[in-house]
């Protein structure tokens, strides 16, 4: 059999014609951006559905853990191609604007009160969340907010609302502007009280001293939305990459691993699925 040989020149640039797709970087179309609150990404629910996403889609996603109220800005300006945050006030100010659309609940926890061992304020036996907080300020007792406009905080801030009491500016009332894993290594170094969302909680537990103090209030359900962003006003974001990831979040293989979540760890699953049951169904789980 004749050989054919083709000069170097030539085999070089055959080479470098060669389609590249098993070694060039994903398209910058392809990344997703996550805007999302610190609790999916400290809990590590995050870290178990994301890869499962990128390997099903295709997609790269890009997380940004802060505060819900700083995600859903990220979202008023266009700066995230989906959103998956816990502060309903905020995000139905979000949809009423019109920057949001297609907003799908997720899942829920709840929020806790945690502190000391000792428990100073004697709050370990009150009968609702307000008496608690009451009998924090009144025995001034240090409490350590988040301060950071996230779906915690909002919460923090209407429980104090609900006592009428304002507790900013009192010396025994700090606020860390950090996120929910932070905000629990400081209250617990400080040896204050503290408001977390549950899974967060569970995810730390073996790493501070804090213990529940107060829950099962019905005020202090959490529950959490994934949700688009306008195409009309926001035409340059991933917006099919957006979708593809709320729709992730919904579909009964991701609720599934949602509820399956934790239990294996912390023998409790830290995050409850929701997706298709009526809004408000939530607070009969």
């Amino acid at each position: 059999m004749r050989k054919i040989l083709i000069p170097f020149w030539c085999a070089a640039l055959l080479i470098a014609l060669m389609p590249t797709r098993l070694t060039a970087a994903p398209p910058a179309q392809q990344a997703v951006i996550l805007a999302t609150t610190t609790s999916t990404q400290d809990s590590g629910l995050l870290d178990d559905l994301i890869p499962v996403f990128e390997k099903e889609s295709g997609y790269l996603v890009k997380t940004i853990a802060v505060g819900s109220g700083q995600a859903i800005a990220m979202g008023q300006r266009g700066e995230a191609d989906v959103l998956l945050v816990h502060s309903p006030a905020a995000e139905e100010a979000l949809m009423k604007e019109g920057s949001g659309v297609n907003r799908r609940i997720v899942m829920h926890n709840d929020f806790v009160l945690l502190g000391p061992l000792e428990d100073p304020a004697g709050i370990a036996h009150c009968t609702s969340v307000s008496e608690a907080m009451q009998r924090i300020a009144a025995s001034k007792s240090l409490f350590l907010s988040r301060g950071d406009q996230s779906g915690t905080h909002a919460m923090e801030q209407k429980l104090w609302k609900a006592i009428g009491l304002n507790p900013e500016g009192q010396t025994w009332y700090q606020q860390t502007g950090l996120g929910m894993g932070q905000t629990l290594s400081v209250a617990d170094e400080k040896n204050g009280y503290t408001l977390s969302d549950r899974g967060t909680f569970l995810a730390f537990k073996k790493k501070i001293r804090l213990r529940i103090v107060h829950e099962g209030d019905p005020s202090l359900r959490n529950i959490y939305h994934v949700i688009e962003l306008n195409p009309t006003r926001f035409p340059k974001a991933n917006l099919a990459g957006g979708r593809a990831f709320a729709d992730f979040m919904v579909s009964k293989a991701t609720q599934k691993r949602i509820k399956e979540f934790g239990i294996a760890i912390y023998e409790s699953p830290l995050f409850f699925p929701d997706a298709g049951a009526p809004e408000g169904a939530t607070a009969r789980r």
